[in-house]
């Protein structure tokens, strides 16, 4: 991606260069809307969108990203080893996030972190990826209620126990103690 603003960058430098002032004018404005246009959609072309496996976000072009928080996050070794003391039979989680959304891209690595930590079974863990305005392509996706993102939605025997939405209240992990305690 980065390559191809270079060249764009490149190409508008030789309008700008070869070009008299109002069709300088009429050229720049035209290719700076299509830059916009390309960097748009180029991003779009990078959701995750639908169900998806967390190993996604830990390839290009997400894994800086995910690396970054799920590395940095300074978690609560106390609150920690409470969520350690919780069994994690029965339990399933539901993350909806958007890869385009700053919130998600903090806090689903920090959550993961947590996750690794308690040795909860990923596959007792499904991904939903949304569009930027919170929709995804999977059937009765309506029935989940989704209004911000992130949202981690935790099930005890396939009843919601509770929810994060967006931010924890505290943080993530005594969250995750407080819904499940």
């Amino acid at each position: 991606m980065k390559y191809l603003l270079f060249v764009s960058l490149i190409i508008f430098s030789v309008i700008y260069g070869c070009a008299s002032g109002k069709a300088v004018k009429t050229a720049q404005t035209t290719i700076l809307e299509e830059m916009i246009f390309f960097n748009k959609f180029a991003e779009q072309s990078t959701w995750l969108l639908g169900y998806f496996n967390v190993d996604r976000l830990k390839r290009e072009p997400h894994s800086e990203w995910f690396n970054k928080e799920y590395n940095d996050y300074k978690f609560d070794a106390e609150v920690v080893e409470k969520l350690l003391e919780i069994p994690a039979d029965e339990i399933t989680i539901k993350i909806v996030l958007g890869t385009w959304c700053p919130d998600s891209r903090k806090q689903v690595p920090r959550f993961m972190r947590i996750i690794d930590l308690w040795r909860f079974p990923i596959s007792e863990i499904t991904f939903i990826g949304v569009d930027d305005v919170k929709f995804s392509p999977i059937g009765e996706y309506e029935k989940l209620d989704i209004i911000r993102v992130p949202t981690f939605i935790f099930y005890k025997k396939n009843i919601e126990a509770g929810r994060i939405i967006e931010n924890p209240t505290t943080s993530l992990e005594q969250d995750i103690v407080n819904i499940l305690k």
